[in-house]
């Protein structure tokens, strides 16, 4: 769709949520309003000698609490419009679950599959010069994160840059997403599509909303398809099958496969490792394009890719009782009517979504407090338990094994805390947008988006004057 315009889909949501809120109009305009938008164009040489001008973007959307914070998208699809929207949902979505940032999102317009490791390298250390010379970057500026088409090895790069031109004892903390070695995170990397599992499991734990649309309570048992089986998509097909329920359905860029029988994650991930995509895969029905999975018969439904997948033209087909927005945008407020009406529970992308910058915030704490997760109390936190379990073997007459004493006696290290927040942060907000959901008799999306702007609204008032 040509005419799609995404901060124009971001707005009305926040336009539709405001109607349920105090604040007067002159406010709300600048709640969403993008504080600085900055394009910028960068000559790089290609391997062959040729230069080549590359075109990119940072937007910082809200300022009203420092650093900003978003990742940085590698697709051809990168535009301003784009990125805009995109900065602007991290700033509900932080303020949903409770994480001190404002908003930011970056992204170059490249398709990285037609660059070498050296020219993206290039591409990545230009793009962090560009931003730092702009001050669009820095641990109490603006932080980015991996977003599609980059990864761990993308920011270690950025990192490094910024690192060799600062002199900041906090520099690690001016990109989050990198490798462990270079200041990450234990769970970074799986952290969206286990914050989409905790969201969906929250959301199938309520009795009264699974009746409502006629399914039994909990994740177990039940039929999904996923669409897009990169990090997040997989992370979160992944949860989902460790808790017992169905993978009947995938997407990708080459095709989509269904069984109703159900497809085995582990063995379709190797046959795509080696094949490249996913059609063809043993035992499964390969569908005519990568979009008609969308409408097999399924219970949850995980588009997983780019925004713009869930549209007037397909909404009417789709089957699913729950739709799990893990990616930005996947469903057009046209389509988000259409499958409301028809009873579904869309559990939206501005809280689904939000695992990789809960992690992300995680990560920079880690970076600018320079102590990881764990080292402090670990070792206590096991010593007080084996001192427990003395206790009752002494009182029960109850030997513990060597294997027991380890399991029962396990402190928290940090990847057991980094989960821990996460799901407590996950299931705390999905039940706190739900309970506006009731209040105000809308759903869930208008919630959450009613949630964001009386935090915002809040602070803005606060503070007296616009930041």
């Amino acid at each position: 769709m040509s005419d799609y315009k995404f901060f124009e889909q971001v707005n009305r949501a926040f336009d539709k949520a405001a109607a349920y809120t105090k604040f007067e109009s002159g406010l709300l305009e600048q709640m969403k309003a993008c504080n600085d938008v900055l394009h910028i164009s960068f000559p790089i040489e290609r391997d062959d000698g040729s230069i080549e001008v590359i075109q990119g973007w940072r937007v910082e959307h809200s300022h009203h609490k420092l650093p900003t914070k978003g990742g940085i998208r590698y697709a051809m699809e990168v535009n301003e419009d784009e990125t805009m929207a995109l900065a602007a949902l991290m700033t509900y979505k932080c303020a949903v679950v409770n994480v001190p940032f404002g908003g930011a999102k970056g992204g170059i317009k490249i398709d990285r599959n037609n660059y070498s490791e050296r020219e993206l390298e290039r591409i990545t250390r230009r793009y962090t010069f560009q931003l730092m010379k702009k001050n669009f970057i820095g641990p109490g500026t603006d932080v980015p994160a991996p977003d599609y088409g980059t990864g761990a090895r993308e920011m270690g790069w950025i990192m490094d840059t910024y690192r060799q031109m600062s002199t900041e004892i906090d520099a690690e903390g001016c990109v989050t997403g990198k490798p462990l070695s270079q200041g990450g995170i234990r769970g970074r990397t799986e952290a969206t599509g286990r914050g989409v599992f905790f969201g969906v499991q929250e959301a199938c734990f309520n009795k009264e909303d699974m009746k409502s649309i006629g399914l039994d309570e909990g994740v177990e048992g039940k039929t999904f398809v996923v669409q897009g089986l990169g990090n997040v998509g997989y992370h979160a097909a992944k949860n989902m099958v460790d808790a017992g329920a169905i993978m009947v359905g995938v997407a990708e860029i080459d095709g989509s496969i269904y069984s109703e029988s159900g497809i085995e994650l582990d063995k379709l991930m190797d046959y795509k490792k080696e094949t490249g995509g996913v059609s063809g895969f043993e035992g499964t029905q390969t569908l005519k394009d990568s979009s008609s999975v969308l409408e097999t018969e399924c219970d949850i439904l995980i588009p997983a890719a780019l925004e713009n997948q869930l549209n007037e033209k397909n909404a009417k087909r789709i089957k699913a009782k729950i739709i799990g927005e893990a990616a930005n945008g996947p469903t057009t407020s046209e389509a988000h009517e259409i499958i409301k009406n028809r009873g579904a529970l869309i559990i939206p992308d501005n809280y689904l979504n939000a695992g990789g910058v809960t992690v992300s915030y995680f990560e920079w704490l880690k970076n600018i407090q320079h102590v990881r997760f764990g080292r402090m109390g670990k070792r206590f936190e096991e010593d007080s338990y084996k001192r427990i379990l003395s206790v009752i073997e002494t009182v029960s007459d109850r030997k513990f094994t060597d294997k027991e004493l380890k399991f029962l006696a396990k402190g928290g290290g940090e990847a057991e805390l980094v989960d821990a927040g996460l799901k407590d942060t996950m299931v705390n907000s999905y039940n706190e947008i739900n309970e506006l959901r009731k209040i105000h008799d809308v759903d869930l999306r208008t919630a959450a988006f009613v949630n964001a702007i009386n935090k915002l609204g809040e602070i803005y008032e606060q503070m007296g004057i616009f930041p």
